[in-house]
């Protein structure tokens, strides 16, 4: 007969469910590194892009005729000043928007009143693209900076309003009822769970709202621009420039990339708190 310590020796131990998915979701996330993909995504998209220039692929200009256009274009100075210029206008028309849209989305999903007032109008610029605006901003605001920026700015706000919004609806009631309990007062609710809880919708919606604000910037600098690189590549365009066509392009990839990676870094300092996958 076994004894009951042979037996517990003897019996397999249960690992947890938990546990065990966790172990097996690091294995498999830990079979190849991320910046390792990203570096042969970034190989392959080259080689593609070289092979169909090699095969005369409409005039397609290769990837050294273009990095020998962006050096040239770099010695000069005259990309640095473009990219100056445009990163400015998306910047101040982002920041803009977001403040904007932020307090507005508060308001929408905190008050109902507020939502009813205000919800009808946002959906219904919502439905208009912000490049459609372009010909009514040139009339009232003229042709220097500022409808570049509205511009810019309507599509940023456009794109936030909506995440802070489902954010604020989406926070779980349960939080909210047992801050209640606990005797804390509708500011300290709001401060306290309301606004760390919708975060992350926050964040995501700036990413979005960043996206737009970067895709308006070429049709906003068809305002009477005199530098920046959607003006450089309409601009090249008239002279059938590829090369410097490519280089404006990359360019906002590069810098909209850059951009979307400061706001996740921003995203997991502020919602350390969320588990993620």
């Amino acid at each position: 007969m076994t004894s009951p310590e042979t037996a517990a020796k003897e019996k397999p131990a249960v690992v947890p469910k938990a546990n065990s998915r966790k172990r097996a979701h690091e294995a498999r996330g830990t079979r190849i590194p991320g910046p390792i993909l990203n570096v042969v995504a970034l190989a392959a998209g080259v080689g593609v892009w070289a092979a169909l220039a090699g095969a005369g692929v409409q005039g397609l200009p290769g990837p050294v005729e273009v990095a020998g256009r962006g050096w040239e274009l770099i010695s000069d100075g005259t990309l640095l000043d473009d990219a100056l210029a445009s990163l400015r206008r998306v910047f101040v028309g982002f920041a803009i928007g977001t403040a904007l849209a932020v307090p507005v989305g508060f308001l929408m999903g905190w008050y109902s009143t507020a939502r009813g007032l205000l919800e009808p109008w946002v959906q219904f610029f919502r439905t208009i693209p912000p490049l459609a605006i372009i010909p009514l901003a040139i009339v009232l605001l003229g042709i220097g900076e500022t409808p570049k920026l509205v511009v810019i700015g309507l599509g940023a706000f456009l794109s936030c309003v909506i995440s802070t919004f489902q954010g604020v609806i989406g926070v779980d009631s349960t939080l909210i009822n047992a801050a209640r309990v606990l005797g804390a007062n509708d500011r300290v609710i709001f401060a306290r769970v309301v606004v760390p809880a919708s975060s992350p919708f926050i964040i995501v919606g700036m990413r979005v709202g960043l996206g737009s604000a970067w895709a308006t910037l070429v049709a906003a600098e068809l305002i009477a621009a005199q530098e920046g690189l959607g003006f450089r590549m309409q601009h090249a365009q008239i002279y059938y420039d590829l090369p410097t066509i490519f280089v404006g392009l990359i360019t906002i990839g590069v810098l909209g990339l850059l951009m979307d990676r400061l706001l996740l870094a921003a995203e997991r300092r502020l919602t350390g708190w969320q588990d993620r996958r």
